[in-house]
Formats: C-alpha cells, sequence, structure tokens
C-alpha cells in the first residue's frame, strides 16, 4: 500500500476476544451512517471496496441483528481508509482528499507468544514490523477480563503486559534487522480499556490509576523493552496516554451500537496527536537528524490546519509558518481553548474543509478530557 504524504498508521495490540475486530468493524459502520456524513460533512471511503464491504456487513449485522463478527484467528491484515471532505455546491461540489488512516488489525493469538513453525513465524515477523511502524498504538486491556478479575485485578493486569513484553522480546531478532533499532516506530503507546461499559464505574483517571497500583512495575518493564526497539527513546511516551473505548453497550440479543465511548476519536487522536507530539519533541529534545526529520514528516498538515493564523501574526512569523519552522509549529500546534475555537470558527466561515475538520478534531479531543473519556501525555 503505497503511502501518501498524509497518512497516519493506528495499531490495536489485544488478546484474542479482546474485542479488536469489534472497534474495527464499529468505527468503519458507524462512518458510513448518512447522519454522521451529513452531520461531519466527510467520507471514510475505504481503499479496498471488499474490505470496506466485509466491515461494513459486520457493523450492520451488530446493529440489525445482534451479531458479533467472526473472530480473525491467525489471520491478520491492513485495512486503509481515505478521509474526504464534502465541498459545498458554491465551490463545486464533490470531495477532495484530507488524509489517509490506516488500521492494522492482527489475530489475538500472536500477541501470546512467537509461533511455532517457520512460516507462521514468518507471517507473524511480518505483522508484527508493520504494526510497529505504526504512528499510535493502543494496547488493549479488555474490559471483560477486568471484570471478571474484580478485586485481584493485579493478576490480569500483570499477566497482560508481562506476556506482551516477553512476546516482543522473543521476536526482537525476527523484527529486527541486525539488531538495528527502528526509527519508525509508534511513539505513542496508549494504554486502552476496551468494553469501558462493562465497568462503568471506572473513568479514564480511575482506569489509570488502577493499572499504575495493581501493574507499574510490570509497565514499566515493557515500556523498557519498548525503548529498547527505538532510536531515540526518550522521544516515546508508553501508558502516559490513557483511552476508555466501548462500541456500545452489549447485553444478551441485544446490541446497541448508539452507546459507543471513545470510539469517535480514533480518527481526530490518529490525526492530531502525532503531529502535537512529535512538533513538541523535536522543538524540545536533541534527537539525531533522522530521528527529528522522521517525526516531522507530516508536520505540513499542523500548519494546514491551523494556517489560518498567520493571517494574523506578525509579517515575519507568517513568513515561518509557511517556511513550516520547527518553533512556531510547537506554537501553532499549541493553540487550544477559546483561540482554538475561534480558528474552528473562521475556518467554518472561510469555507476551510480541512481547517475546519481538522481543528475540530482538537476541540473533540479538548472535549473527550472534561468528559474524562481521554488522558493526554505531557511528555
Amino acid at each position: 500500500m503505497a503511502r501518501p504524504e498524509f497518512e497516519q498508521h493506528i495499531a490495536l495490540f489485544g488478546e484474542s476476544g479482546s474485542g479488536k475486530t469489534v472497534l474495527l468493524s464499529s468505527f468503519y459502520g458507524r462512518a458510513q451512517e448518512p447522519e454522521v456524513i451529513n452531520s461531519s460533512r466527510r467520507h471514510l471511503v475505504p481503499v479496498s471496496q471488499p474490505q470496506g464491504n466485509k466491515l461494513h456487513s459486520y457493523y450492520l449485522g451488530m446493529k440489525n441483528s445482534a451479531t458479533l463478527p467472526p473472530a480473525n484467528r491467525f489471520s491478520w491484515d491492513s485495512y486503509g481508509f481515505d478521509l474526504k471532505l464534502k465541498l459545498d455546491s458554491a465551490t463545486g461540489g464533490g470531495t477532495t482528499d484530507a488524509l489517509r488512516l490506516v488500521w492494522h488489525d492482527y489475530p489475538g493469538e500472536w500477541f501470546e507468544g512467537r509461533r511455532e513453525g517457520a512460516r507462521e513465524r514468518e507471517r507473524q515477523a511480518a505483522g508484527f514490523r508493520a504494526l510497529l511502524e505504526s504512528d499510535v498504538a493502543f494496547l488493549l486491556v479488555d474490559g471483560q477480563k477486568l471484570l471478571d478479575h474484580r478485586g485481584e485485578e493485579e493478576r490480569y493486569l500483570k499477566y497482560l503486559f508481562t506476556s506482551f513484553r516477553n512476546t516482543l522480546l522473543s521476536m526482537r531478532p525476527d523484527i529486527l534487522e541486525d539488531d538495528r533499532r527502528l526509527v519508525r516506530f509508534p511513539r505513542i503507546w496508549f494504554i486502552a480499556l476496551s468494553k469501558s461499559d462493562l465497568n462503568p464505574d471506572l473513568d479514564v483517571y480511575g482506569f489509570r490509576d488502577l493499572v499504575i497500583e495493581k501493574a507499574v512495575d510490570e509497565l514499566d518493564l515493557l515500556r523498557e523493552v519498548l525503548a529498547s526497539f527505538v532510536v531515540a527513546p526518550e522521544a516515546l511516551a508508553v501508558g502516559e496516554d490513557v483511552l476508555l473505548l466501548s462500541s456500545g453497550r452489549f447485553a444478551p440479543g441485544e446490541i446497541h451500537l448508539e452507546r459507543r465511548v471513545g470510539l469517535d476519536l480514533l480518527l481526530p487522536l490518529a490525526a492530531m496527536l502525532p503531529f502535537e507530539r512529535h512538533v513538541r519533541w523535536t522543538t524540545e529534545l536533541r534527537l539525531p537528524s533522522k530521528v527529528s526529520g522522521e517525526l516531522l514528516r507530516n508536520s505540513k498538515l499542523v500548519a494546514t490546519v491551523l494556517s489560518l493564523a498567520a493571517a494574523r501574526l506578525p509579517k515575519p512569523l507568517a513568513r515561518a509558518v509557511v517556511a513550516l519552522g520547527p518553533s512556531v509549529l510547537a506554537e501553532v500546534a499549541a493553540l487550544a481553548g477559546n483561540k482554538l475555537r475561534e480558528l474552528n470558527r473562521s475556518a467554518r466561515t472561510k469555507g476551510d474543509l480541512l481547517g475546519s475538520t481538522l481543528s475540530q478534531f482538537k476541540i473533540d479531543l479538548e472535549e473527550a478530557e472534561q468528559a474524562v473519556t481521554l488522558i493526554r501525555g505531557v511528555s
């Protein structure tokens, strides 16, 4: 799959049954609903129509028949989605491309250790290499298993982090050629609670505190292993960003997909968080040039999103925005609160679809923090 100029990759890591396929199907299917398209003025179009049809059928099965998608045992794939923005009739109508999102899905059985047999190990290593070249990774804590271990959550959480750490260590020779560390690597690792509807007593801070209380040593060891895979590990955040996820409310014979949590944040997170974090790292840390170059690879989009600000800046600063100077990008990426909303309104008024859409993404993330669904780290 060719990598366009503006493309973000996300990877969900989790055990079998942790809800990866349900989340993917719900994410795509919800985006196909007419009311979502009309209200957001954007289309999420699959790069592969057969893949899109499969995911849509899974979504409709859940929505209309309360039927869960089949498990993807021992198969893995990557799903590309093009975000297209709807143009006003005054500008000729139609759509314009904004960015591509690539979602890496893989069988949960691979989470549990290195596979036996040369062919299966080769497939597993190829899958993990693709996953480990993403921009954002989500390590899923299964809400059902957390509920099953109520009162002894440390047993499950310690096992989860240890199992993933050991899998990475066992596969290190297959993933790193000649033990060369990776420049392109998920530098932002979320801890995400899937099936969060099963734990309604936990907001995102309660979930974070539970993980720290019950399994902080195992999480720290996992962070050390992940750091050992990457060039410039100081530009790495593991477990500092936390998210609640739920595709809906599930009950015997019933699935209510309208009661989702956090799912609508995946596109804003994939689109905006790497840009914000990467710009900050390149301005605050002394990184090797090949690392800083990789981190700023898509920073043009930050400037594009908020380029309207240049009209209100002094000319030297405006020229620097156009030139994509890293220090200016850091200032632009840090816009928040009222200034961000003013920019969003201005973009809407001027018909700047990309600017209004992506600044709205930043607003969505702020509102999710206020709703205690999301924690964005400060590193």
